[in-house]
């Protein structure tokens, strides 16, 4: 099955790259998942960027943008942030980061299966910013660096 995913994230990453560059919008499927509270989360039309981690550093790296900026901030301005645990063991997962990841001060939407976060391209080091309008991908970014994130991020307020 990884293997299968690793064939086709170049077409996939080819496939949206040509949309974007045609100026056609790709329309997001729909999704719900679960935060770090057990609440669930629709993907709304409303929603403006679209934020994923992969790994533990790509999730840090927000977490050391948000430091200055709030936790209220990524709702403030339609923010979600989602990340995927997939390749975390279960037991470590339940036990011990997701009860860590109820004292931050935003929604984690997690994605425990894989089979959202596997939807759009990115390495697992770095954090991928989907950029939408109305549910239609407009464009995307990635970060590798929480000060470049956070001037971003402040962006969005502006």
């Amino acid at each position: 099955m990884r293997l299968l995913r690793w064939c086709c994230l170049p077409l996939l990453i080819t496939w949206m790259g040509v949309a974007l560059a045609q100026g056609e919008a790709t329309r997001l499927a729909p999704w719900t998942l679960l935060d770090q509270f057990d609440r669930p989360y629709t993907l709304e039309p409303d929603l403006r960027v679209l934020l994923v981690a992969r790994g533990m550093d790509a999730s840090g790296l927000l977490d050391e943008a948000l430091a200055e900026l709030g936790g209220d901030y990524l709702e403030r301005h339609s923010v979600v942030f989602l990340a995927d645990i997939s390749g975390m063991p279960a037991p470590i997962a339940s036990l011990f980061a997701v009860p860590a990841m109820r004292d931050y001060g935003y929604r984690v939407m997690l994605d425990r299966s894989g089979r959202v976060a596997s939807r759009y391209p990115g390495e697992k080091a770095e954090l991928l910013w989907l950029d939408l309008d109305n549910g239609e991908l407009r464009g995307q970014r990635q970060f590798t660096d929480a000060g470049a994130l956070r001037q971003a991020l402040q962006a969005l307020g502006q």
